[in-house]
């Protein structure tokens, strides 16, 4: 049975390392509101009520974007989160490009969760990408997002078919409003 304190804790966690940082799209929407939808679109759509899963989910920006180290995880909610959360987190000390590339390169070699972790996450990017892009994004960069979101979540296929179809739903909406946008 998931220990709900703990998913709380990784919640209320999440929330004060992303406390003042908002999302790129033109609504600014508060960053946690993120972590929190990718955990849901786990809970909800794909059914997963794996503890470890859904807790790293929450934190899965934490190193990547916050002051979080990954000692910091392990302390707080031990080694296997903290090893999942870093299965998903990009080396920020390389060029974008480069993380990028890296991304849908260990698609495939991810664990079952974390590739969970990782369609979510693009779902959740996609669907920001498109209904609030950020202000400075063009009609041709949004459309680069989508292609590279979809050879990664092709390198995660094979875990969960009804995320993997949400994920291709909101796909196929995105490309039909940018369409329109033309």
């Amino acid at each position: 049975m998931m220990n709900v304190g703990v998913l709380l804790a990784a919640i209320q966690f999440a929330a004060q390392k992303h406390r003042d940082q908002r999302r790129k799209g033109a609504d600014a929407s508060p960053y946690i509101n993120h972590p929190i939808e990718v955990a849901v679109l786990l809970a909800n759509v794909a059914g997963v009520q794996d503890e470890a899963t859904l807790i790293a989910a929450v934190l899965h920006d934490t190193v990547e974007d916050t002051r979080t180290s990954q000692g910091d995880l392990e302390a707080t909610f031990g080694p296997a989160i903290r090893l999942l959360v870093q299965e998903v987190t990009d080396d920020k000390s390389l060029p974008k490009v480069e993380r990028k590339r890296l991304q849908v390169e260990h698609a495939p070699q991810l664990t079952h969760s974390a590739k969970l972790i990782k369609i979510a996450d693009k779902i959740s990017n996609v669907r920001e990408v498109t209904d609030s892009p950020p202000a400075t994004w063009s009609l041709e960069r949004r459309r680069e997002y989508l292609d590279w979101a979809e050879r990664v979540v092709a390198g995660c296929r094979g875990v969960n078919r009804a995320l993997e179809a949400r994920f291709d739903d909101t796909l196929r909406r995105a490309r039909e409003v940018m369409a329109n946008e033309e």
